[in-house]
């Protein structure tokens, strides 16, 4: 027994502390149950009750049921991809087949990358690849000529933001604005619009010259002293941010390891965007941080991950309540469930469509 006074002991504290996270967790998870049991019983019975007034529904992949086809985006992407996939198997056992048959590195793959990934960019743009390729040299020129003034960094945003506004203002050209000798060519645009697309390549430009520009300015990176702070470094891997501030030597910033950095097929779409600097390092040294089974596991997660927005779109059909305006005629309860179930829907589909393509990027 403790004396009246006398200063509890650390681990009774501890102990006691014990049995009321218990207590929490287990009201959490109750808490949870009852809270998804309702919702989701009222969410079937919503879908069910107003299906024929619904927009968007299709015939679906599960016998009996209608697939929420609303939303544009994903419609677009689960439409496509077979596709996807069977282009991304392609260039994954082309690119790796000459890469490792071959031992091709920096220009060696660059080149092969550059090939596959324009016939992609061909798919889906048409003829208008013409135009990122014309913005990408102008950029390259700006950059090249630039590098060495003060303002240089200054000078590439601002023609890159430039050149953002003009897409959107023009909507990614007219070919006959240019000639009515090109005006065929706007028959050829592709299934995509690249400007779009091009929001993404806009960003590896920047990054392209800003690296340059601060690789002339000698900018010193302690790697040494880095690997002392970062853990992935001091087991003898290589961290993002070793890659991204590493310095590379002035010849590695050719315009063929430039063009294949922007059209790079499984980042070109979704990204994620990393910099030019960690682009180039891996075309001689590939990455070493995940093994296959990583990436398999990922795979599987990602497989996961899209039945279960299969069966979200199947059996719910959020997205189609707010197209179609029924909200309106719902309960404050019924709308706070289509709300709820819009924001999972979102957050689901921005990441499967973002982990596909690192995925294929790994």
């Amino acid at each position: 027994m403790t004396a009246p006074g006398s200063p509890v002991s650390p681990g009774a504290s501890k102990m006691s502390s014990v049995p009321w996270k218990r207590l929490e967790l287990a009201a959490l998870c109750a808490y949870a149950v009852v809270f998804y049991s309702a919702m989701i019983q009222r969410s079937l019975r919503l879908a069910r009750d107003y299906t024929g007034k619904l927009y968007g529904l299709r015939a679906g992949s599960i016998p009996g049921r209608l697939n929420d086809s609303s939303d544009g985006q994903w419609r677009n992407f689960r439409g496509n991809l077979p596709v996807l996939t069977v282009v991304m198997a392609a260039f994954l056992i082309v690119a790796n087949g000459l890469r490792y048959g071959c031992g091709l590195k920096g220009r060696g793959a660059s080149l092969v990358w550059l090939i596959l990934s324009l016939i992609y960019l061909c798919y889906l743009h048409g003829a208008c690849v013409g135009f990122i390729l014309v913005i990408a040299g102008i950029n390259y020129a700006i950059v090249k000529l630039f590098a060495r003034y003060k303002y240089c960094t200054g000078i590439i945003w601002s023609f890159n933001l430039a050149m953002l506004t003009l897409n959107r203002v023009y909507e990614g050209y007219s070919f006959s604005l240019f000639g009515q000798q090109l005006a065929f060519l706007d028959n050829y645009r592709g299934t995509f619009r690249w400007h779009i697309c091009f929001n993404f390549v806009v960003l590896r430009m920047i990054s392209f010259g800003c690296d340059y520009c601060w690789t002339l300015s000698s900018s010193h990176f302690d790697h040494k002293k880095h690997m002392q702070k970062c853990e992935v470094c001091y087991s003898g891997k290589t961290c993002y941010f070793a890659l991204q501030e590493k310095g590379l030597s002035i010849d590695k910033y050719t315009f063929l390891t430039y063009l294949c950095y922007l059209t790079y097929a499984p980042l070109y779409i979704a990204g994620p965007v990393v910099s030019y600097n960690a682009f180039a390092a891996q075309l001689d040294v590939p990455q070493k941080n995940y093994s296959v089974g990583q990436i398999c596991c990922y795979g599987v997660r990602w497989i996961l991950n899209f039945l279960l927005i299969e069966v979200m779109t199947h059996f719910f059909h959020y997205n189609a309540f707010v197209v179609s305006r029924l909200w309106r005629q719902l309960t404050p309860f019924e709308i706070f469930i289509i709300s709820y179930g819009v924001l999972i829907f979102m957050w689901l589909k921005f990441f499967l469509i973002w982990r596909y393509f690192r995925f294929w990027s790994l």
